[in-house]
C-alpha cells in the first residue's frame, strides 16, 4: 500500500473517531487525554471545551450534564494538585450546582466533589461551609441503601467534620465524636488509625487550654502511638502513618525533648516522600513543621532555611533575596500565612523589629484575601480571632521600638492595627449591605432565614427533624454559592487605614477623651486618647488581674451580692478601677470607652475610684460621679456615628407585659405610661406587641423602646429576645433594615450573648447594630423590673429636656442615687448601673443656626469691608493735602 493511501486511511478513521462522537463522548475523551498527561497549561483545553459546550444554544441532554460535571470534578481534583486551592473550590462548587439542578445520578457525587469540596472549605477557614457540605452528604449516607459504599463514606464524614469542629474551636464536639465513634462503630485498623490521629490532635489543643496539661499530654501521646500500631504494617496508608510520626513530634517539641523529635520528623519525612502525587501544600507544611521545631531549638538560621524552602513550593517565581515574599506573589492560604508569621517571629527574636512588622503585614494581607471570600459570619469571626493574636504580637513590637526610637508614628500604626480587629465583620456588613444591590439584600435575608431555621430546629435536640435541618442545609448552601458568585463579581475592598486625624479632631468638638481595649492572651493593652495626643500601655492578664475583674463582674449576678459584701465590692471595684488605667484628672468630663473581651461585661460607672467604710450607696465614690460615659464598639463606629437628632421625637414602644403569667412584667405598664405622658407615638401592648406589629412599624418611629424579657444564652443557645407570640433569636434581627435615632432595650442581658474577643457579644444588642441601629441603650445582667420603671423615668424625662442620650443615661443614675425614697438597699450598683449607651455623643447642629451663622458672618465681612473702604479714603485724604502742602 502507498504511503499517501495509508496516511488517507488514518486521518478517515480519526475523523469517524473524532466527529462521529455525541456530545458527551467528545467531553470524556478530552478528560481521558488530560488525565494521561495532566499539568497546570493542559488544565486550559478542559475550559475551553466546557465553555464552547455552554455557548451551543441548543438544548443540553441530562448525559452532556454529567459530562460536565465529571469534567469539573477532575479539573478540581488537578486544580488542586497544582497548589490552585481556590480554583479546584470553584469547579467542585459548579459540579455540584450542575448536579443539584438537574438532579442527575449514575455518578458517586459524595466520593469525587462533595467530600474533597468539604476538606478544602476547611483548609480555606470556611468553616461554615464544610459543615454544611460534610453534614449534606452524611444525610445523603445514612439515608441511602448501598451498605458498603455507606459505611465509608459515613467515617470520612465523621473524620472530616471532626477536623471542621477542631480547626474552628470547637474541641469539645470534636473529641466527644471521635470518642464516640470509636467506641460504637465497626472500623478496620487503618480506619482506628486516621481517627486516633485526629483525637490526639483535639487533646493537643485541648492541653493548650487546660489546667493540667501534663495529663493530656500523655493522653495525646499514647493516642498517636496506638495510632502508629494500627497503620505501621498498612501499606497503603504511608501518609497516615507519616502524620502520626509528625503528630508524635509535634507533642515532643511541645514538651521539650527536641532530640525525640528530631527522630519522629525524620522518620515522617521517609514515609511521606514514598507517597504518589505528593500536594505542594503538603510538602510545603511538612517544611513548616520543621521549621517549628529548629525555632523552638533557637536554631533560627536553620528555621529560616526551611521557611525559604516552603516558600519556592509555594509561590512561583520566588526570589529569597530578603526572605520575604512580594505582596503581589500572595494568594488567599493559610499554610503561607503561618509562614510568614512564624518568620516574623524569627526576626522579633532576633531585634529585627522592622522586618517582624514587614512579615507581619503580609499575613495580614492574606487574611484579608481569605476574609473577603467568605459569606458566613461565623467563619469571618474565626478568621478575625486569628488575626487578633497576631496583633497582640504586633502591638508589644510597637511598644519596644516606641520606647526606643520615640516617634509617635509608632503608636499610631499600633492603634491603627488595634482598630482594624475591632468588630470588623459587624462594619463590614453595614458598610456592605448599605452598597448591596436589591437581588443581594435578597440573599443575604434568605440566607440568614435559613440559617435561623436551622438554629430553631437544633434547638429541640432529640426531637429535632433532621429532614428540616438537611433541607434548610441544602438551601443555606445554595444561597452561599450564588452570594460568593456575586462576591466575586464585585469583590469587597480591603478596608483602608483609620482616619486618626479625624478622631482627634471629633474627641475635641465632643469635648471628650477615649480610652480603648485589647484583650490579648498574655497583656491588656489600652490607649488613651486627648488633647490630640495618643498614650499606648499594657499589662499583663496571666496572673492576677483577669480574676480580679472577673470577681467584680461577679458581684452583678444576683441582686444581693454586693448588698451582702459591700467592702469586697469596694476593694475589688478599686482594684479594677486602678488596673484599667482611667484618666483621673482630664480636662474633659465626656468619657469614651471601647471596652474589649471581658470588658464588654464590666459597668465602668460602677467601679470605684476611692475606697470608704461607708454603708451608705449613695456616698462611694463611683466613677459615675467624675464623666458622662458612653461606650462604642471601635473607634471607627463612633467616628461614624450620626449625629443625636433634635428634631421632636416619636417612640415606639413594645410592652408585651405577659399578664397573668410566670413571666409578667407587674411595673411595665408605669414605664409605658411615664414614657407615653412625655412622648407621642405608638404604644404596642399585650397581645399587640407581637414581631409582626413591630416590623410592621419599625421605620416609622424614632425610638425604638422594647420592654420585655430577653436572654443571654449559651455556648449553644442564641442569645434572644420575647414578643407577645415569639421568641426572636438575634440573628432573625439583622435583616429589619433600620435606622432609628435611639433603640432601648428595656429588658434582661440584652447586651450579654456569646463572647468573641474580636468581635464582642453575639447580644440582641448586635442584633439591631446589624439591623442599622447605631445608638443603643440595653443592660449587661438581669434587670430588677421595678428599679427599671424608675430609671426609664427618668431616664426620658432628660431626653425630653433634650439632654443628648449619653448625659440622659448618666443624669438618671444620679437622680437614682440622690432620691430619698428609694432604701438604701435599692441603691446597689446592681440596680442603677445595668444600662449602659453605645453610640454617639455630637447632636445634630439645627439648620436656623447655620443661617444665623451664615447671615452673622455677612455682616461682619460688609462691615469689614466698610471700614477698609472708609480707612483708605481717609489715608487718601490725608495724603492728598500733605502733598498739596509740600507743593
Amino acid at each position: 500500500m502507498n504511503l499517501y493511501r495509508l496516511y488517507g486511511l488514518i486521518f478517515f478513521f480519526l475523523t469517524l473517531t473524532v466527529f462521529g462522537q455525541n456530545t458527551e463522548d467528545k467531553i470524556y475523551n478530552t478528560i481521558d487525554i488530560f488525565v494521561a498527561h495532566p499539568s497546570a497549561k493542559a488544565l486550559q483545553n478542559l475550559n475551553n471545551i466546557e465553555n464552547n459546550f455552554w455557548k451551543n444554544p441548543k438544548p443540553k441532554t441530562k448525559d452532556e450534564l454529567l459530562s460536565i460535571v465529571v469534567l469539573n470534578c477532575n479539573k478540581a481534583y488537578y486544580q488542586n494538585q497544582f497548589g490552585q486551592t481556590h480554583n479546584a473550590v470553584s469547579s467542585y462548587e459548579k459540579a455540584w450546582q450542575i448536579y443539584q439542578k438537574y438532579k442527575l445520578k449514575d455518578y458517586d457525587i459524595i466520593e469525587y466533589c462533595l467530600k474533597p469540596l468539604g476538606n478544602l472549605y476547611t483548609v480555606l477557614g470556611d468553616y461554615d461551609s464544610a459543615e454544611n457540605t460534610i453534614k449534606q452528604y452524611y444525610f445523603i449516607v445514612n439515608t441511602s441503601k448501598k451498605y458498603p459504599e455507606t459505611q465509608k463514606q459515613k467515617f470520612a464524614a465523621i473524620l472530616n467534620l471532626s477536623n471542621v469542629y477542631q480547626n474552628s474551636g470547637k474541641i469539645s464536639f470534636a473529641i466527644a465524636l471521635l470518642e464516640n465513634t470509636l467506641k460504637t462503630e465497626q472500623l478496620s485498623n487503618p480506619q482506628k488509625g486516621i481517627l486516633l490521629n485526629n483525637l490526639g490532635n483535639n487533646y493537643l489543643l485541648d492541653s493548650k487550654r487546660n489546667l493540667m496539661p501534663q495529663e493530656l499530654y500523655k493522653k495525646t501521646e499514647n493516642a498517636f502511638k496506638l495510632a502508629v500500631k494500627y497503620l505501621e504494617n498498612e501499606k497503603a496508608h504511608s501518609e497516615n502513618l507519616s502524620n502520626s510520626y509528625r503528630n508524635l513530634a509535634a507533642v515532643s517539641r511541645e514538651t521539650h525533648r527536641f532530640k525525640i523529635a528530631e527522630s519522629y520528623l525524620e522518620k515522617a519525612t521517609t514515609l511521606f516522600l514514598e507517597t504518589p502525587n505528593q500536594q505542594p501544600r503538603k510538602i510545603a507544611k511538612l517544611y513548616y513543621e520543621k521549621a517549628l521545631l529548629l525555632f523552638d531549638e533557637k536554631k533560627y538560621a536553620e528555621s529560616s532555611k526551611q521557611i525559604t524552602a516552603a516558600f519556592k513550593i509555594l509561590i512561583p517565581n520566588y526570589a529569597a533575596k530578603n526572605i520575604l515574599p512580594n505582596e503581589n506573589e500572595l494568594y488567599a492560604e493559610t499554610i503561607l500565612m503561618d509562614i510568614l508569621d512564624l518568620q516574623a517571629a524569627i526576626f522579633t527574636n532576633q531585634k529585627q523589629f522592622e522586618k517582624a512588622i514587614q512579615a507581619y503585614k503580609l499575613s495580614f494581607h492574606i487574611e484579608d484575601l481569605l476574609i473577603n471570600e467568605l459569606v458566613y459570619e461565623n467563619s469571618k469571626i474565626i478568621s478575625q480571632i486569628r488575626a487578633r493574636n497576631r496583633t497582640e504580637k504586633c502591638l508589644l513590637i510597637y511598644d519596644q521600638l516606641f520606647k526606643k526610637e520615640n516617634k509617635i508614628q509608632h503608636l499610631e500604626e499600633a492603634f491603627q492595627l488595634a482598630e482594624s480587629t475591632k468588630s470588623g465583620i459587624l462594619q463590614r456588613y453595614v458598610s456592605n449591605i448599605k452598597n448591596a444591590s436589591a437581588t443581594e439584600k435578597e440573599l443575604w435575608q434568605q440566607l440568614q432565614n435559613a440559617n435561623n431555621s436551622i438554629l430553631k430546629e437544633q434547638q429541640k435536640g432529640n426531637r429535632a427533624n433532621i429532614s428540616n435541618i438537611n433541607l434548610a442545609i441544602k438551601k443555606q448552601n445554595e444561597l452561599m454559592l450564588s452570594l460568593k458568585k456575586i462576591q466575586s463579581e464585585n469583590p469587597n475592598s480591603i478596608p483602608e487605614n483609620f482616619d486618626l486625624k479625624g478622631l482627634f479632631s471629633k474627641l475635641e468638638k465632643d469635648k471628650a477623651v477615649m480610652v480603648y481595649y485589647f484583650m490579648g492572651a498574655e497583656y491588656l493593652y489600652y490607649f488613651t486618647l486627648q488633647n490630640n495626643r495618643i498614650t499606648l500601655n499594657h499589662f499583663d492578664v496571666t496572673d492576677a488581674a483577669i480574676p480580679k475583674i472577673l470577681k467584680f463582674i461577679d458581684y452583678f449576678s444576683t441582686a444581693d451580692a454586693i448588698t451582702n459584701d459591700m467592702v469586697g465590692y469596694s476593694y475589688y471595684g478599686k482594684r479594677v478601677y486602678d488596673l484599667l488605667k482611667l484618666p483621673s484628672n482630664a480636662t474633659y468630663k465626656n468619657l469614651i470607652i471601647v471596652p474589649d473581651g471581658i470588658l464588654n461585661f464590666l459597668p465602668f460607672e460602677a467601679l470605684i475610684t476611692k475606697e470608704s467604710n461607708t454603708t451608705n450607696f449613695a456616698k462611694m465614690n463611683y466613677l459615675l460621679n467624675d464623666f458622662r460615659i458612653a461606650y462604642n464598639n471601635s473607634a471607627n463606629m463612633y467616628l461614624n456615628s450620626k449625629p443625636i437628632s433634635k428634631s421632636d421625637k416619636t417612640v415606639l414602644g413594645i410592652f408585651p407585659v405577659f399578664k397573668n403569667t410566670a413571666f409578667e412584667l407587674r411595673y411595665s405598664k408605669k414605664e409605658l405610661e411615664s414614657i407615653r405622658s412625655n412622648f407621642k407615638g405608638r404604644y404596642l401592648e399585650n397581645a399587640d406587641a407581637c414581631f409582626d406589629n413591630f416590623k410592621r412599624n419599625i421605620t416609622h418611629y424614632s425610638i425604638l423602646h422594647l420592654s420585655t424579657h430577653a436572654a443571654a444564652g449559651d455556648v449553644e443557645t442564641p442569645a434572644s429576645i420575647k414578643f407577645y407570640d415569639q421568641e426572636i433569636l438575634y440573628s432573625e434581627l439583622y435583616n429589619l433594615n433600620i435606622n432609628p435615632d435611639l433603640v432601648v432595650l428595656s429588658a434582661c442581658e440584652t447586651g450579654i450573648g456569646k463572647l468573641y474577643k474580636a468581635e464582642g457579644a453575639m447580644s440582641v444588642a448586635r442584633g439591631f447594630q446589624f439591623a442599622g441601629a447605631q445608638n443603643l441603650l440595653f443592660s449587661l445582667w438581669k434587670v430588677n423590673d421595678y428599679t427599671t420603671s424608675v430609671f426609664m423615668t427618668d431616664f426620658y424625662k432628660n431626653v425630653k429636656n433634650d439632654d443628648p442620650y449619653f448625659e440622659a443615661n448618666t443624669n438618671a443614675k444620679l437622680k437614682y442615687l440622690n432620691d430619698k425614697s428609694i432604701p438604701n438597699a435599692k441603691k446597689s450598683p446592681y440596680y442603677w448601673s445595668s444600662f449602659v449607651y453605645y453610640g454617639s455623643i455630637s447632636t445634630e447642629t439645627n439648620s436656623a443656626n447655620y443661617i444665623y451663622y451664615i447671615i452673622s458672618l455677612l455682616i461682619i465681612i460688609g462691615l469689614f469691608l466698610v471700614f477698609n473702604h472708609y480707612r483708605k479714603w481717609k489715608i487718601f485724604t490725608r495724603f492728598s493735602k500733605k502733598r498739596n502742602t509740600k507743593k
